[in-house]
Order: structure tokens, then C-alpha cells, then sequence
């Protein structure tokens, strides 16, 4: 196939590109800055506030991957930019194009839409998917982490440190990316279910309490630690404080706060993939362990 995968330079879609390139798949992918070239990737200059680099994207493509996303933004306006308006272009584009298959990466946050603009954002991105006539998947993945995250970088730190400081209590689910991107491949095929929500994780019933979580990071980096659960205000307090030192480029913004506060992050069973079309692969232990080797081998800890 030929597949058009938005946010390639990222952390989700470049594994995505690696899982597509390794299937025998061709790829074409958006890009801001010149890349390195690889047999079977197109490199397309622009991104997604460009009208003629999407459509160029998109033509003579397969199926859209659309995995591109704002996480974290200053405001409102931000969120409803890298989300919102992004997510309508590549519906415009992939409709004019007569790309029928498209795979859209949102988030659990969606389900919880005024809890956080971030949330609101990829709620109302699922709206449009979901009224776009194409024949559609959404993805809401939980927590993801691996080789190449700069998210969860800060977790295994505070974990080799020996105290990581974890939003109030509550259960969270997690997915290694690699799995992640194997969903997402096996749903650009048009074999595959469509018009379907799906929240996948790592097999874990019930998913993971915070403090069972911090325990695991500390195994990866071989250290014990202590796992303080912070109550919600001083969560806020500490965004308030990371915006005031680090401006936008604060990690844990107040909107982050809010959401990261909410107890219940577990992927729902009725919405699991179908066992028959995916199943997760990497045990979260060995995948925390194995991101944790990533992380020394790089000189990033």
C-alpha cells in the first residue's frame, strides 16, 4: 500500500513510518525540515497549515494515517489549531482526493471533553471524523511510551532520582509505541472494522495504579523509589510555577494539570481492538525496561 502518515517526525508517527516501511508498505509523510532519504519514504516539504503539501500528501495514496496532534499549547487557540483545523484539513483533503480509508490517532482525553481544552479539542476533532462520509477509525491511545518519548523522559528521571511525583490517585492504562503503531498499520487496511472507537492498551486488566506504575519505572532504571501522589492544588500550584519558569515551553501547563488529575485513564474493555485483527505484544515491565536502555544508550539520562 501506499500510506500518507501526518506527524512523522514525531514520536508515535515515526514509529508508525518504521512499522509501514518494515511491512514492504510505501510511505509519504509531511516534514518542516529536510530529512535523511529511505527506500520507500517521500519526504513532502510543508505541513499542515499548507494546503498544495496535504493535497500533495495525500494523492494517489491508499489510506491516511493522521497521527499529528498538539499535546501541549499556550491557549485555547492552539489547541483548536494543531487539533481541530489540522485534523478538517486532512478530512478536506483525503475527501478530495478520494482517500477512503482514514485512521485518525485522538486520545482519552476525548473522553473527557470539559476537563481540558486539550480534551475539548480532540473531542471535537472525533466530530468531524466521525460526520466526514470516509471510512473511518479513531484511536485513543493512553499513556504511550518508548524509545524516543521525551514525555515520559521526565518519569524515568524523577525515577532514577529515587521519588517521582505522580498526580493525585487514581489508574492509568499504557501502551508501548510500538504496539501503538501496529494498530494503527493493521487499521490502514481495508480488511479492517470501520467506523470504530477503539482504546487500546497493554493487556494489563483494570490497567495500572499510579504507585504500581512508579514501582515499575524504578525496576527499569534499577532503583527504588518513593511515589508521592500530589494532591490536585498543588499539581496546579506546580504548573503555575513551570509556566512562570519556562514560559511556553512549560512541560506541565495548568491545562495538563487538570486532565492529569482526573483518576480514571483506563482504556475501556468495550472498546478494545478486535483480538483478531491486534493484540499488544510487549509486556509493560520489559518495555519500561528496554525504553530505560534506549534512554542511557542515547546519553539522555
Amino acid at each position: 500500500m501506499m500510506l500518507a502518515i501526518t506527524g512523522g517526525t514525531g514520536f508515535v508517527g515515526s514509529h508508525v513510518i518504521d512499522a509501514a516501511l518494515a511491512a514492504g508498505h510505501s510511505v509519504k509523510a509531511l516534514t518542516r525540515r529536510d530529512q535523511p532519504p529511505r527506500d520507500g519514504l517521500e519526504w513532502i516539504s510543508g505541513d499542515l497549515a499548507d494546503r498544495d503539501p496535504i493535497h500533495q500528501l495525500v494523492s494517489h495514496t491508499d489510506a491516511v494515517i493522521h497521527v499529528a496532534g498538539v499535546i501541549n499549547a499556550p491557549d485555547a487557540a492552539g489547541f483548536e489549531a494543531g487539533n481541530v483545523t489540522a485534523t478538517l484539513s486532512m478530512l478536506a483533503a483525503a475527501t478530495a482526493g478520494g482517500v477512503h480509508r482514514f485512521v485518525h490517532v485522538s486520545s482519552l482525553a476525548a473522553r473527557e471533553p470539559k476537563l481540558s481544552l486539550y480534551g475539548a479539542s480532540k473531542a471535537r476533532a472525533e466530530e468531524l471524523v466521525e460526520s466526514s462520509g470516509l471510512d473511518w477509525a479513531i484511536v485513543r491511545p493512553p499513556a504511550v511510551y518508548g524509545p524516543g518519548d521525551r514525555e515520559t523522559l521526565e518519569l524515568f528521571k524523577m525515577a532514577k532520582r529515587g521519588v517521582v511525583l505522580l498526580p493525585p490517585r487514581g489508574r492509568m492504562s499504557l501502551i508501548h509505541v510500538d504496539d501503538l503503531a501496529r494498530l494503527l498499520l493493521a487499521l490502514a487496511t481495508a480488511e479492517t472494522p470501520r467506523h470504530v472507537v477503539l482504546e487500546p492498551d497493554d493487556g494489563t486488566p483494570g490497567g495500572w495504579s499510579h504507585k504500581e506504575f512508579a514501582q515499575a519505572l524504578g525496576k527499569a532504571v534499577g532503583r527504588g523509589n518513593v511515589a508521592l501522589s500530589a494532591p490536585r492544588p498543588l499539581l496546579h500550584l506546580a504548573a503555575r510555577i513551570d509556566r512562570l519558569l519556562r514560559g511556553d515551553n512549560a512541560k506541565l501547563t495548568p491545562d495538563r494539570a487538570a486532565y492529569f488529575s482526573h483518576p480514571d485513564w483506563v482504556a475501556s474493555s468495550g472498546h478494545a481492538p478486535p483480538p483478531e485483527l491486534w493484540r499488544p505484544e510487549i509486556e509493560t515491565r520489559h518495555g519500561l525496561s528496554q525504553t530505560a536502555d534506549w534512554y542511557r544508550s542515547q546519553g539522555w539520562f
